[in-house]
C-alpha cells in the first residue's frame, strides 16, 4: 500500500481554489484575447488587421487546394475512362488482327493444295509433228519425257502459270489490306485532349473579349445595323438568347455575353466540321458526303475509314490551298458573329480604343482567333485521314432541342436545377460512330452502328438567370 503522504499530495492535487474556478469559467474568448495580449505571446506583435490578412491568405490558399484537389479528381478519372477505352480498342484490334491471320493462313493453304493438285495431273502432249522437226534436239528432250524419277513434273508453262497465280494472290492480298488496316496515327485520348484543348482556347478568347469591353444598355443603337444584328444572332443562335442578350443590363455582370461569345465560336465550328472537307463548294462537298454515307452503310469500317481518308488527301492535294481558304473563312465567320453579339449587347468599345466591329476584333483578337482556326483544322485532318478503326464526330446542341442529362451537360447545373430551354452550347462535345458487323458479307440492314459519348457538350439553360442578379 502506498504510504499516507501520497494519499494526500494526490487530493491536494484535485482539489480546486476559487482562483482556478473562475479562471475556467471564464469565456474562450477572453482567454485568447488575453493571451494575444500577453507579453510573453509571438501573437502580441500582430495587429488584427494583420491576424485577418493571414486568415484571408489561409482560406484562399485553402479553396485552391480544393479546387486542385477537385481538378485532380477529375482528371484521373477521365483518364480511367481513357485507359478502359484503350483496353476495348486494344481488344478490337487484336480480334481483327487474329481475323486476318487464319484468312491469311486459308489463303496459303488453299495455294499450297493448288500447288499440290497440279504435280500429277501434269502430262504435256507431244508436240505436233510438222513442228516437232523445227525443234532443237533439247527442246526434244525436255518435253518428251514428262517422267522423271517416277513421278511426273510440270512444265514450265504451268510453273509460270502458278507464278503468275500466286503473285495476284500476293497483289490482291496486298491490295486489301490497305482496306481492312484498323492502324490510328492518333489515340482516342488525343482526339478528346484536342476537344479539350479547342474549348479552353475558345473560353479563353470569350472571357478575354468581354473582359475588356465596356456595356451601356442605354447605349445600345437603333440603327439598320442593330437591327441586321439582331436578326443574324436570332437565326443563327436562336431567339431566346438574342432577346436575353438584348435586355439585360451587362455593365455590372456581362457573364452573359461571354456565354453569347462561347455559344458563338461552338456554332462556327461545328458548321466548319459538319462538312466532309472543310473550305469546299457547298454543291462539290453534298455529293461527296451522300456518297460517304452510303459507303459507311455498305462496306466495312475499315473500307469506309480508307476511302475517307483517301478522298480527303487527294482533295487537298487538287486544291493546295483549300486548307488556307478554310481557315480564313472560318475565322472571318467568328469575328462576324461576336461582333453582332457585341452590338446587341450594348458594347461601347475596348480599353484600348477599338471599336466592337469586326475590324476592332481583328485588330485586337485576330490571334487568339487564328488559333482557334489552327486547331480545328488539325483536328479535321486527323479526324478524316488518320483514324481507320472508327469514325469521331465533334457536336454541339441545337438551341430548340431539348435538354437530355443523358447526352449533354448543364454548365451551371451544381448551382441551379436545370431547367428551361437551351440558351447555347458553351463547349463542345465528342461522339464516336463505329460500324460493327459479324459476317461482312452480309448484308447493309444486318449491320449496327456503335454510338458512344465520349465527351458530352456543355450546354447552358435559361435556369442560368436564376443565379444571376435580377434584372
Amino acid at each position: 500500500m502506498p504510504p499516507p503522504d501520497s494519499f494526500s499530495t494526490s487530493s491536494s492535487t484535485r482539489s480546486l481554489t476559487p482562483e482556478s474556478r473562475t479562471r475556467d469559467a471564464t469565456p474562450l474568448s477572453e482567454r485568447l484575447d488575453a493571451a494575444c495580449l500577453s507579453p510573453t505571446s509571438s501573437l502580441s506583435s500582430l495587429s488584427p488587421f494583420s491576424m485577418r490578412r493571414e486568415f484571408d491568405a489561409t482560406k484562399n490558399e485553402l479553396a485552391k487546394s480544393q479546387a486542385d484537389v477537385t481538378r485532380l479528381e477529375e482528371r484521373c478519372r477521365m483518364l480511367e475512362k481513357t485507359l478502359k477505352e484503350t483496353r476495348d480498342m486494344l481488344r478490337t484490334r487484336d480480334v481483327e488482327l487474329e481475323r486476318l491471320r487464319r484468312e491469311r493462313e486459308k489463303d496459303r493453304m488453299i495455294g499450297e493444295r493448288r500447288r499440290s493438285d497440279l504435280g500429277p495431273r501434269t502430262n504435256t502432249p507431244p508436240p505436233p509433228k510438222d513442228l516437232h522437226s523445227r525443234h532443237s534436239s533439247l527442246d526434244m528432250r525436255r518435253t518428251s519425257s514428262p517422267l522423271r524419277n517416277g513421278r511426273s513434273t510440270p512444265s514450265e508453262q504451268e510453273l509460270a502459270l502458278l507464278h503468275s497465280n500466286s503473285e495476284e494472290e500476293r497483289a490482291r492480298i496486298r491490295s486489301s489490306e490497305i482496306y481492312l488496316t484498323r492502324t490510328d496515327s492518333w489515340s482516342g485520348a488525343q482526339v478528346l485532349q484536342a476537344v479539350h484543348d479547342i474549348n479552353s482556347e475558345i473560353l479563353q478568347y470569350a472571357a478575354s473579349a468581354t473582359e475588356l469591353c465596356s456595356f451601356d444598355k442605354d447605349s445600345r443603337p437603333s440603327s439598320a445595323r442593330s437591327v441586321q444584328a439582331m436578326h443574324d444572332t436570332s437565326s443563327r443562335l436562336g431567339p431566346n438568347l438574342a432577346r436575353i442578350l438584348s435586355n439585360r443590363d451587362h455593365s455590372q455582370d456581362p457573364i452573359l455575353v461571354q456565354l453569347a461569345l462561347q455559344g458563338c465560336v461552338v456554332g462556327c465550328i461545328t458548321r466548319a466540321l459538319s462538312s466532309f472537307c472543310m473550305g469546299l463548294p457547298t454543291k462539290p462537298d453534298t455529293v461527296i458526303s451522300q456518297l460517304y454515307s452510303r459507303i459507311v452503310l455498305s462496306e466495312p469500317q475499315p473500307t469506309s475509314s480508307k476511302w475517307r481518308a483517301l478522298a480527303h488527301r487527294h482533295i487537298h492535294t487538287v486544291h493546295p490551298h483549300l486548307a488556307d481558304r478554310a481557315m480564313d473563312d472560318l475565322c472571318d465567320t467568328m469575328l462576324r458573329w461576336s461582333a453582332d453579339i457585341f452590338t446587341i449587347a450594348g458594347c461601347l468599345s475596348y480599353e484600348n480604343g477599338a471599336s466592337s466591329t469586326k475590324d476592332g476584333l481583328q485588330l485586337r483578337f485576330g490571334d487568339q482567333v487564328r488559333q482557334i482556326a489552327h486547331s480545328v483544322r488539325r483536328l479535321a485532318q486527323v479526324t478524316r485521314e488518320e483514324i481507320m478503326s472508327t469514325c469521331f464526330d465533334v457536336i454541339a446542341i441545337s438551341s430548340n432541342s431539348s435538354f437530355d442529362p443523358s447526352s449533354m451537360s448543364d454548365a451551371f447545373g451544381d448551382y441551379v436545377p436545370s431547367h428551361g430551354a437551351i440558351i447555347a452550347t458553351t463547349e463542345l462535345g465528342l461522339r464516336c460512330l463505329t460500324r460493327l458487323r459479324d459476317n461482312e458479307q452480309s448484308e447493309a440492314q444486318d449491320m449496327t452502328i456503335d454510338q458512344r459519348m465520349i465527351l458530352q457538350p456543355k450546354v447552358v439553360l435559361e435556369s442560368v438567370l436564376d443565379a444571376l442578379e435580377p434584372r
